[in-house]
């Protein structure tokens, strides 16, 4: 069954982005895997957990037309401290199997906003406001995003980059 749905939170307040989805649910052996990634430095998951990302955009967005794909950012002392950003592994191994370009450099954290871990939606909403800026935005401008995080919960996150995206003129 083909249906638009909309969360509580989405209702209140329409998120930036055009469309979103999780490819698996947080649960059984998922939460593992995702945080040897994130957290282990088992970078080598990074392939075969896109595959997951692979099954749920050739399922959920068949023949959307995305340019190119982007992806959630890690503030930069985070990223030199964990020496590599889980997001942006899923996004370059998503885009060898999809073949699109992977737009590394249009998105940068430029606040550092710490664990969401604990945070309601709400708390996390505000806590992502101001967090993320645009870069190179002429090559952002009339573009389509896929845009990638390694979770998605509330989706605080994925709202403020897709309107940060928006914001330098991507259409989606």
């Amino acid at each position: 069954i083909t249906h638009d749905y909309r969360c509580a939170f989405c209702v209140d307040r329409a998120p930036a982005f055009t469309k979103a989805r999780s490819a698996v649910r947080f649960r059984g052996v998922v939460p593992r895997l995702l945080h040897r990634c994130k957290y282990g430095a088992a970078t080598h998951l990074a392939p075969d957990l896109a595959g997951w990302l692979d099954a749920c955009v050739r399922t959920e967005y068949p023949g959307e037309p995305f340019d190119a794909i982007a992806f959630v950012p890690l503030y930069p002392a985070r990223e030199r401290m964990r020496t590599y950003n889980q997001a942006a592994l899923l996004a370059a191994a998503l885009g060898a199997r999809l073949r699109l370009p992977v737009a590394a450099g249009c998105l940068r954290r430029v606040r550092n906003t710490g664990t969401q871990t604990h945070l309601s939606a709400r708390q996390r909403a505000v806590n992502m406001r101001g967090a993320f800026a645009a870069r190179h935005a002429p090559w952002i401008e009339g573009r389509r995003f896929l845009l990638v995080d390694d979770v998605m919960t509330t989706g605080a996150t994925l709202a403020e980059t897709a309107a940060v995206l928006k914001q330098a003129g991507a259409v989606s």
